[in-house]
């Protein structure tokens, strides 16, 4: 005879566990951008799907010195974005999941660096623990850019 509590605990174990361990790969999310040169963080980027299912980022937050101005704009960028605040402006754009069997892995998008205002080809992978995220950044092939690594933010660290 089976033991009820030891069913249900099995039940849970295969029904829960997998819906909880997908929503910890999730690109979606506040991530905490940090310069790959300086190591320095310098931004809260929010990522989530826009409604063809591509992923999108916005500037929430930006991290600055005392002495520096506390509301940028990007006044490098062209266009619509064109001394446009940094807070609200749209810096990921386009990212398909080419490959449907890895998840980890969205190609083919585009990254604004609001510094120099110039957009580049990119790619994201996700680690296995969905705590950090590789963004690559590239002119042309993927082989010459750069990659910076961001980290996913718990709701306690953003009131900071």
């Amino acid at each position: 005879m089976i033991n009820k509590s030891f069913l249900i605990s099995i039940l849970f174990t295969l029904i829960f566990v997998p819906i909880l361990s997908a929503q910890d790969i999730s690109f979606t999310g506040k991530w905490k951008t940090i310069d790959d040169k300086t190591g320095k963080e310098k931004s809260i980027v929010v990522i989530s799907l826009d409604e063809n299912g591509n992923l999108t980022g916005q500037i929430e937050k930006v991290f600055r010195n005392p002495d520096e101005d506390q509301n940028p704009v990007c006044d490098k960028c062209e266009g619509d974005k064109k001394n446009a605040p940094l807070v609200g402006m749209q810096i990921l754009w386009g990212f398909a999941q080419e490959n449907k069997k890895n998840e980890h892995v969205w190609n083919s998008g585009k990254i604004l660096d609001p510094k120099t205002g110039t957009i580049y080809g990119c790619n994201m992978t996700l680690d296995e623990s969905g705590k950090k995220i590789q963004v690559r950044g590239f002119v042309g092939i993927s082989l010459i850019g750069r990659t910076q690594t961001w980290v996913r933010i718990e709701e306690e660290i953003e009131e900071k």
